[in-house]
Order: structure tokens, then sequence, then C-alpha cells
């Protein structure tokens, strides 16, 4: 019976032709009925956390829309004084004289100084295109504009420097200390294989991620430093070497240990790359560059892409950063290579300015930025982890599948650890995060404490014990 009939209690509901007890309530009690369901705090953090992003993005649109409508203005009042010079005749005097005048009307406006006026002159003669204002430097704050009319002459380097100043959120002291460094004339400069072993759409991108040389210059280390003083130094100012680097580069250690044939190799840095989606190692060699580092870094490479590499990474990169390099020798010692590399140098030079370190992100910030790292690792341990557990039952899969397949199949054979469940509700997050989508650091904490929790399980139930030293 589709007809569902409710009596006083104790009496029978009929359900769909089923007979069944239905405990009955008073209208007053139902109304004055509160949910005793408790918050689940994994649920809520992940919603708090939505909120902010909201909440944040919006101030920031907020802001950019406020700062693009004075870029804007200023931009037209340079081009009216330009106009008016060019058509009238008027000399540089009548500038001071629109400024005490504007002065008068705006007195609250402290933009219209002369100085501030031939700024706006200068910037709509630099920019003469309006459509590249509006789409671009509009973007940035009059600061950074003022910066690059003062220190870039040329008009496609001066370009570059506000593409790049907005592409990574630079602030004013770093977009001066990028321009000081030559940076436009050091990107994508390093001698290569990559237009050769990697695909034309990951080549081009991964040439412009190098630069030749690097500058190391917040490094104090003497004629006589080893590699390994090289390295503790890059290690310690973490965030320096992040910004020398450029964005994308997610820290993964140093000394990172590799087992071949039952033989150690540690690795001097490793990096994943968020937007290559490829591990990237590099080997810091004080001295010039020797054929010799090619052939050691094309057999750390293959071992990356066996050991650590996810079927959807791209191919693992390496760098060899050599205190100098003869171009013909790197040519001779790159064109057979069947791994992807690059050559580049580095400089030492005096440390960073003061004014530079306050605006670079701290260790915890950079932590915050790159939470992904973690997950990427973490679901990559888990489909290894999988693959050898049902490879050892007699079910491995014989073509690439997906983790939930995979979970699923698991328990319909009875064998999927007790977490399996809490796994599957993760595994959106780690999916975004192997996707370079932003995750929430506390979300990637909670997952990637689920995923070990899973990883113990699913050790003991193959009897080798839990991993990484932890108990389930």
């Amino acid at each position: 019976m589709g007809q569902v009939r409710a009596r006083h209690a104790g009496e029978e509901a009929l359900e769909g032709g089923r007979v069944s007890k239905r405990p009955s309530k008073s209208l007053s009690a139902r109304k004055g009925a509160k949910p005793t369901t408790e918050i689940d705090a994994q649920s809520y953090s992940a919603f708090v956390s939505d909120v902010k992003r909201k909440i944040a993005e919006a101030r920031h649109r907020a802001a950019l829309s406020v700062n693009r409508e004075l870029i804007l203005l200023y931009w037209n009042i340079g081009r009216d004084i330009l106009a008016r010079q060019d058509r009238e005749g008027w000399g540089a005097k009548v500038i001071d004289r629109l400024a005490d005048d504007l002065g008068r009307a705006f007195p609250e406006m402290t933009g219209l100084s002369a100085r501030n006026l031939k700024y706006m002159r200068a910037f709509a003669e630099a920019w003469p295109d309006g459509g590249f204002v509006q789409q671009v430097v509009a973007l940035l704050p009059w600061g950074h504009n003022v910066r690059l009319l003062d220190a870039v002459k040329a008009p496609e380097e001066r370009a570059w420097y506000a593409h790049q100043a907005i592409e990574h959120g630079w602030s004013r002291n770093v977009l001066i200390h990028q321009i000081d460094s030559n940076l436009f004339a050091r990107q994508g400069s390093a001698l290569t294989n990559f237009s050769r072993t990697l695909p034309a759409e990951q080549s081009e991108l991964a040439q412009q991620v190098l630069k030749d040389p690097y500058t190391f210059d917040f490094l104090s280390l003497g004629p006589e430093m080893l590699e390994r003083d090289l390295e503790r130094g890059l290690i310690e100012h973490l965030r320096s070497l992040i910004l020398e680097l450029g964005k994308g580069f997610a820290f993964v250690g140093s000394q990172y240990h590799l087992e071949v044939a039952g033989q150690d190799y540690y690795l001097d840095l490793l990096f994943y790359h968020l937007r290559l989606r490829c591990f990237v190692v590099i080997e810091l060699k004080i001295e010039d560059f020797k054929p010799e580092f090619a052939g050691k870094m094309n057999f750390y490479l293959s071992a990356v892409d066996d050991q650590l590499r996810h079927r959807d990474d791209q191919a693992t990169i390496g760098i060899i950063l050599c205190k100098g390099r003869n171009e013909v020798i790197v040519e001779y010692a790159l064109r057979d290579a069947s791994k992807p590399m690059g050559v580049a140098q580095y400089q030492l030079s005096p440390a960073l300015p003061p004014q530079l370190q306050q605006d670079l992100p701290t260790v915890e910030e950079f932590a915050r930025e790159f939470p992904l790292m973690s997950l990427v690792k973490m679901r990559m341990e888990i489909e290894r982890a999988l693959h050898d557990f049902m490879d050892e039952h007699g079910f491995a899969p014989t073509r690439p599948t997906g983790l939930s397949n995979m979970l699923r199949e698991l328990h319909r054979r009875s064998l999927a650890p007790a977490s399996t469940a809490q796994l599957l509700d993760t595994l959106r997050v780690m999916n975004e995060a192997a996707h370079g989508m932003d995750v929430d650091p506390t979300t990637a904490e909670q997952a990637v404490d689920v995923g070990t929790v899973f990883l113990n399980e699913l050790q003991n139930l193959r009897g080798n014990g839990p991993v990484n030293g932890e108990t389930s």
C-alpha cells in the first residue's frame, strides 16, 4: 500500500504495505524539540574555512576595484595633460599651477601633488594603450607603477615585470629586488635539453621556469665553502630560495633518500613544481660543470620517476647548479641525455637589504601556502601501497584505475581496512591537491591524518607493522 496513515501512540502505521510501530509525540514536544546531533568538527572546520575564504576574496575584489579606478583616473589625468601640452603648447609650469588648483578643490586627496602629476604624465606616456592599462597595470598599486617608470625604460621589459608582479603577487620591495637582480635577462636562459626530452607544451613552460644565473645574494659564504655549506645555507634561507626559484616550487626535502638495488643515494634538494606538475631535482656543485654531472643527474631522474612519480605527473626535471659552465661542454653533455635537465650558474652576493627581508614570506607562511604537497605525497603513498597489497592477493589492476575504484574493490572482497570509508570521504581533498587546487591547511592536515591511519591499517593487514614508526 502506498497510503500512509498516522494514528495515536501505540497504533500501527501502514507504510508501503509494511506494518511498523511508530511512537508519537505531542505537538508541543515536537515544537520544542532540539537537535541532538553533535556538530562534526571536521565538517565545521571546512565550513568555517570556506566562509573565511569567501570573505577574503570579496575584500580583495573590493580593494582591486578601488585601486583599478584610481590608476585609471591617474592615467586619464596624465593623458589629458599630455594632450593639452601638445595642443596648447603649455610648458612644465602648468603642472605646478594645476597641482595648486586641484589641491584647493580636493584638499582630502593626497595624490594630487605636482610630483605625482608629473608621474601621471609619464605614466600615460609610457603606456599609451588604454586596453593594456585596464587589463594589466591598473591591477598594480600606484607605488609599483612609479617604480617601473623609474627603474625600467624598455617598454617590453617594463611590461614583463608588470605581468610578473601580478602573477606572483610581488610587494613593491620584492619588485625592486627582482629588477635590481635583472630577472628579465636571467629568466629562461639556462642551457637545457627540454625541447628534445619534453612535449612541446611542457618544454616552453619548463624553460621559462629556469634562470641563469641564479642569484643567492642572501648567503654569506667564503671562498672555501663546501657543497654541504651551500646546501645548508639554502635550507636555512628557504623562503629566500623559494623567492629566487620562482612561483610554483614547493619544497619536499634536502638530502632526500632513495634506495636503488640495495644502495643508498641522496638528492641535494627535491622540489615539486605545482604548474609543471612534476618533481624537480636540484644538484649543487661548487665547481664548474663537468660532463659526468649530467650522467649522475640522469640516473637520479630515472630513480625519482620510478619511485616517486605519480602516473598523472609529468617527467621529473633536473637542475644542475654550478659555479660556472662552458656552453659547448654543456651542449655535448646534454645532447644524448634521455632525461630533461638544465644547467645554470649561481652567484653569491652581499646579503639582501633589510627592507626586503620583511616582505619575504616566513617559513610558516610558506608552509601554509603549499599545504597540498603533503596531500600529493600521501596520495602517492596510498596508491602505491594499495597496488602492492592487491598484487600480493592476486587481483592488482592490469591498467590504470582510480583510487576510489581500488578501495571499493577491497571492500567487495572484504579486505578493506576499517578506515576505508573515511578515506573515501577524504579522496576529494586529495584529488583537488593533485590537480593544484588550493586546499585549506586544516583540511589538508586532517586528510593526511586519515591517510596515515589507513596506511597503518593496510600495513598491519600485510603483517609489516605500522608506517613511519607510528602505531595505529
